[in-house]
């Protein structure tokens, strides 16, 4: 499957976060956005991948090259002159041919499940299929306005709160057939929204909007890009850490405090510990010093990892295979736990 990322904007008013650089290389949780981008292409399936590039091009290719070393092929197309979202696409022709494919922006951060979003528009038979996302606060947004088939009926760019009828918000993100992109002059200023959509609604053609699962934010000013960062961090945008966020895929050696056991893996340790705390209760444990259950035959021990996010859960008993089958069996309530 194919993409298309549009990433030759310049940011400017991202610049107090940015400086010289280009806006998709801003750091997030350890990696540039783009990169998040194109690992989110990579896990859903999207392994051919073309960026459409302007301002501090040669900074992006430098840094990725071929895409290989994330597992995906990586093209690029340079630029002289702004074409619109739909006439940088455009230039991309020869990359998409004719299939569907999907466009993505290389400087907002989203996680939502892409391939589901390519399998609503082949069933659908749409021209076009756009990614929305609901927002509580959509002034700052293009709105779509959708019927009960989901269908996109009307387009309301940036309104103010007098005008907002719905809380679907464009994101940029669409799947594109061949038919709509037809429709694109070459070599001219075009967009998406302001000119393809009405022109394709105008036809009547189908345009069917999906109203995602997941988090997304166009991290266009400081303000979006530090509350996206503290999203991030607090698990709201599912990423894959850099590596100086990582110190718990590769802990230091085990504190010496720690038992022995059996690790088990958790998202909020301490969350995890009150679930167990709170189902053990009625058999008696005891909380001293972690979770401490005895029993005729064993005497089991879970308390939270003190250098990442995990438990250990340590079992002692006379029969040695006993004890680890035990404590495979609470490490595997834990997971389902684990919520």
């Amino acid at each position: 499957m194919k993409a298309v990322i549009l990433a030759g904007g310049e940011g400017r008013r991202l610049r107090p976060v940015t400086g010289e650089s280009p806006k998709p290389l801003v750091p997030l949780l350890g990696r540039p956005v783009l990169e998040h981008i194109l690992r989110l292409l990579r896990r859903e399936g999207f392994l051919e991948v073309c960026a459409t590039l302007g301002y501090r091009a040669q900074d992006i290719v430098d840094y990725f090259g071929d895409g290989s070393t994330l597992g995906i092929s990586l093209q690029t197309r340079i630029e002289t002159a702004p074409l619109g979202t739909a006439g940088s696409v455009k230039g991309c022709a020869d990359f998409y041919g004719d299939e569907d494919f999907l466009v993505i922006s290389g400087d907002a951060a989203c996680d939502f499940a892409l391939g589901e979003l390519l399998r609503a528009h082949r069933e659908s038979g749409a021209a076009v299929t756009l990614a929305l996302s609901r927002s509580a606060e959509p002034l700052q947004y293009g709105l779509a306005v959708t019927d009960g088939e989901g269908l996109v009926r009307a387009f309301i760019e940036k309104p103010g709160w007098s005008r907002v009828v719905t809380d679907l918000v464009n994101t940029g993100i669409y799947v594109l057939s061949p038919r709509a992109m037809a429709l694109v002059p070459e070599g001219q200023k075009f967009d998406f929204a302001k000119d393809l959509f009405p022109l394709l609604l105008q036809r009547g053609e189908k345009l069917l909007g999906v109203a995602m699962d997941g988090y997304w934010c166009d991290i266009g000013t400081p303000l979006a890009y530090y509350r996206c960062c503290a999203d991030a961090l607090e698990g709201k945008l599912r990423l894959e850490p850099g590596e100086a966020f990582l110190s718990a895929a590769t802990p230091p050696a085990a504190d010496e405090n720690e038992p022995d056991g059996i690790d088990c893996p958790c998202r909020d340790r301490a969350k995890l510990m009150g679930t167990l705390s709170e189902l053990f209760m009625e058999l008696g444990a005891d909380y001293a010093d972690g979770l401490s259950l005895s029993a005729p035959r064993f005497q089991m021990h879970i308390r939270p990892s003190t250098t990442r996010s995990a438990i250990r859960i340590a079992v002692e008993a006379d029969d040695a295979e006993f004890a680890r089958t035990l404590a495979l069996s609470a490490r595997d309530v834990a997971q389902a736990l684990d919520l």
